[in-house]
């Protein structure tokens, strides 16, 4: 297993909340300890591979040496998305991908101190949330009319607009990012329009891009992702791919779907695992997403695209509990389930099995 990073292989979603927050170690993000791998001869490589050599089957890694395969499992993720504008390089601006760029902002992040957060999707809500529980000043920058616009109703996105309000978050939406500004560090973020901001750190949360120049460089169909079948092979059957750098065609939806979401990238391991030991365990779990912000617990069904109504249990006005359905043509896509397991857990049973819905019912669904 060769991977980039020092530390042993550990889970990504706490990094904005409870890591950020400092109520985790990485020692208790660890996916497993290290006699977990010695027991099974496991061996972890800390590196980079730099070239995929598929007639030789063998992979290249930056220090010259090699490593033959018989099956190869690309699982190579994403990097966070740069922003491209003036002044970015300066001292306290940072992107939150690796436990090391969570390292650095908590260097920065000191109660009373100015942070700015350009983004207003689940990472910037999320590092909004973490970082005011931390005592600071927050400011979250969306250059979108509203938070969440890509993912979510806007009855959802005015939920959390209110609630980060609440906590004592400025939320600007609309609010294009022109410039960063500083000396020895960043002081201001500069809007279009010449509006200037006060900044002691700054947060970029615009966005992943997937990691596919390997792919790509070997000859691999690669399409937003690295092109993978039901059983994770990419096009060429002896390598498999699987999480946030793969595309995957999904039945389901009728297109080709990259999803940034853990359980999707644990579901597509699995059987990219199986396929490397020749069995086949077709991909084919609904789609989910979570997010932890302040004490509300966001459960994501399904995939909303295509939605034509809405039907809401609750009232997100005022309720801090409500569920948001997705429906097409009286067909359940998804479902937004903020502090409501069991309507989460009834959605996916109702998305997956294709079952018919009461509207009725949907609205009378409560809590629990």
């Amino acid at each position: 297993m060769v991977g980039d990073e020092p530390a042993l292989p550990y889970q990504r979603p706490p990094l904005s909340k409870a890591y950020l927050a400092g109520k985790s170690s990485l020692e208790e993000l660890a996916i497993r300890k290290a006699e977990f791998y010695d027991k099974r001869d496991i061996r972890l490589v800390q590196g980079t591979v730099t070239q995929i050599d598929r007639a030789a089957q063998q992979v290249v890694l930056s220090d010259g040496t090699t490593m033959a395969y018989a099956g190869l499992a690309l699982c190579t993720g994403g990097r966070a998305r740069s922003l491209s504008v003036s002044g970015i390089d300066l001292p306290g601006i940072f992107y939150l991908r690796t436990f090391a760029d969570v390292a650095s902002i908590r260097a920065w992040a000191a109660p009373g101190r100015h942070a700015v957060i350009v983004g207003g999707g689940y990472i910037g809500l999320e590092t909004a949330a973490s970082l005011r529980a931390l005592g600071l000043e927050v400011t979250v920058l969306e250059a979108a009319e509203r938070v969440l616009e890509r993912v979510t109703a806007p009855e959802v996105s005015a939920f959390y607009e209110r609630v980060h309000r609440d906590a004592g978050v400025v939320v600007r939406t609309g609010a294009l990012v022109e410039a960063m500004a500083g000396d020895d560090r960043v002081r201001e973020v500069i809007l279009a329009g010449g509006e200037r901001i006060l900044a002691d750190l700054v947060i970029v949360g615009v966005g992943l891009v997937p990691n596919t120049e390997l792919a790509a460089d070997a000859g691999l169909l690669v399409e937003d992702g690295i092109v993978i079948d039901d059983l994770a092979c990419t096009s060429d059957p002896r390598i498999v791919a699987a999480g946030d750098c793969a595309s995957h065609r999904m039945a389901r939806y009728s297109r080709l779907v990259r999803l940034e979401s853990v359980p999707s990238a644990g579901e597509q391991a699995k059987t990219a695992a199986a396929t490397l030991c020749g069995v086949e365990r077709p991909i084919a779990a609904l789609p989910w997403f979570w997010s932890d912000q302040y004490d509300l617990k966001l459960q994501i069904a399904g995939l909303n695209t295509g939605y034509d109504e809405l039907v809401l249990s609750g009232d997100p006005t005022r309720d801090r509990d409500f569920t948001c359905y997705y429906l097409e043509q009286g067909r359940l896509l998804a479902a937004d389930c903020v502090n409501r397991p069991r309507d989460f857990m009834e959605a996916r049973q109702v998305i997956s099995r294709g079952l018919d819905v009461d509207r009725a019912q949907l609205k009378a669904a409560r809590a629990s």
